[in-house]
Parts: C-alpha cells; sequence; structure tokens
C-alpha cells in the first residue's frame, strides 16, 4: 500500500521544501491541459490523483497533521493513499532535461493506459472483435479478419506499442521487435508506434528507411505507422495497408 511519501517518490525524512517540490512535479502530470485528449474516464482517474496529491500535501506540510500522520504510519493504521482507487505510480522525476526528455520522463501510466485503451476500441469497432494475443514488446495484437472491405487480399497483422517518445531510436527498437516476431502465416505486419511526443517527420522518415533496408522474414512486408497520441496525427507511408488507413480513421474522429 502506497504511503503519502510514497506517492511523492521522497523518504519519510524528507524536508518541507522536498515535499513541495515532488507535489508540483506529481500535480504537473494531471493538470487539465494534460489530460485533455483523454477520454472522460481517465479524466475522472486524473482528478482523484489530483485529489490525492494535494491532501497528501496538505498533511505532510503542516507540522502537526504531519506528526499525527507519521505516528499512525508507525502503528499501521493510517489509511493508503490510493484506498478505494487505482491510480497510476509516480514517476521519477525528470530534473534539469528539458524538450523530449521532459515528455520521456514526464509520460505517465494514465496516459499510457488511455492511449492503448483508445486504440484496442477503435480496432475493435472498425474491425469488429479483434483476435488478440500477447505479444512481446508490444502492447495491442490485433489479426484483422478476412472478408468484407479487405477481402480482395489478405488483411495485415496490426500491432500496437507505446513509448513516451517517438523517435530513431523507438523506430529502431520497434522494427527489430516485429521482425523477430513468430508467425504461423504470410500475413504483413503493420507497426504502429505511439507516444505523447513525437520526433520531427524528417528523423523518422531517415529511420524507417534505414530499418527498410535490413531483411524481413521472405514474402511479408513490414509497415510502420508513427503516431502522436495527443492529435492521432500520423506520418502514414503511402504503401500501408487499407486497414491501417481506416484504423487511423477511426482513431481521428473518436
Amino acid at each position: 500500500m502506497q504511503s503519502y511519501y510514497d506517492i511523492f517518490n521522497v523518504a519519510p525524512t524528507a524536508s518541507a521544501d522536498e515535499i513541495k517540490h515532488a507535489f508540483r512535479r506529481e500535480i504537473a502530470k494531471y493538470h487539465p491541459d494534460k489530460v485533455a485528449h483523454l477520454g472522460r474516464e481517465f479524466h475522472k482517474i486524473a482528478a482523484v490523483r489530483a485529489g490525492e496529491l494535494t491532501q497528501a500535501y496538505k498533511t505532510l506540510t503542516e507540522a502537526s497533521l504531519r506528526a499525527d500522520y507519521d505516528a499512525q504510519l508507525k502503528s499501521g493504521v493510517a489509511a493508503p493513499a490510493n484506498e478505494g482507487t487505482s491510480p497510476p505510480e509516480p514517476e521519477p522525476s525528470a530534473g534539469g532535461r528539458s524538450g523530449f526528455s521532459q515528455d520521456r520522463a514526464g509520460a505517465s501510466d494514465l496516459v499510457r493506459k488511455a492511449a492503448v485503451m483508445r486504440f484496442r476500441q477503435a480496432a475493435n469497432q472498425e474491425f469488429g472483435q479483434c483476435e488478440e494475443a500477447p505479444v512481446q514488446g508490444f502492447d495491442v495484437m490485433c489479426v484483422v479478419p478476412k472478408g468484407g472491405f479487405f477481402s480482395r487480399s489478405v488483411p495485415p497483422r496490426i500491432l500496437g506499442r507505446f513509448v513516451p517518445q517517438v523517435d530513431a531510436a523507438a523506430v529502431k527498437e520497434g522494427w527489430a521487435m516485429a521482425s523477430r516476431m513468430k508467425r504461423d502465416d504470410q500475413r504483413d505486419l503493420c507497426v504502429f508506434i505511439m507516444g505523447p511526443a513525437v520526433a520531427p517527420a524528417g528523423e523518422l522518415g531517415r529511420a524507417i528507411a534505414e530499418q527498410r533496408r535490413k531483411p524481413v522474414p521472405a514474402g511479408v512486408k513490414l509497415v510502420m505507422v508513427p503516431v502522436n497520441t495527443r492529435t492521432w496525427s500520423a506520418h502514414i507511408p503511402n504503401d500501408a495497408p487499407p486497414a491501417a488507413k481506416v484504423l487511423l480513421t477511426r482513431l481521428q474522429s473518436g
């Protein structure tokens, strides 16, 4: 069970200044501007989390309240910080880093869960209940069913992977994992690399072009689609399968 110290990722001996700094760092992750693009259910989770952080801050920065809380914590009767809820775990501070590094450090589990849920729901709405199976390194794997709009060709296997930062390194890592994936058919692979921070199009284009020069299983084409989960805009290649394009349209309209 988390204590108030745990949710700030500080020691029980932390000073008031340390707690204040940790509070500002954590509460910023749940600011309305940070979760505006997420679903309504995640707005509620963010509001609950912000309330917990505020209560913890008030308790730990007022001497008498903190003394009472520490005594209760020592005796084992203090209520856990996340009682009745299931909020995401706090993340390490971004420190003095800036730009994409701040996005990488600040991307919370809340954002990941929201993006993955939206992706899965969009796939199910567009293709029907997709067959899903755990694939190491990916959050979602959907085998698009045959027939209907995709009856003229064998539809691809679609994979979704959430990363804090969609950049050349993420492209390389995702491509390598998809290439090594064991398959029992010759379906093409379409990999959506999703995240709240996206590198410039030129960098992504060069990274994808470099990976395309590497060998893949015979008869299988691998296509990668970098996606910004803040806007659901994407760098979609011209040879992306129809299933990828209709899924992206569904994501953007949701």
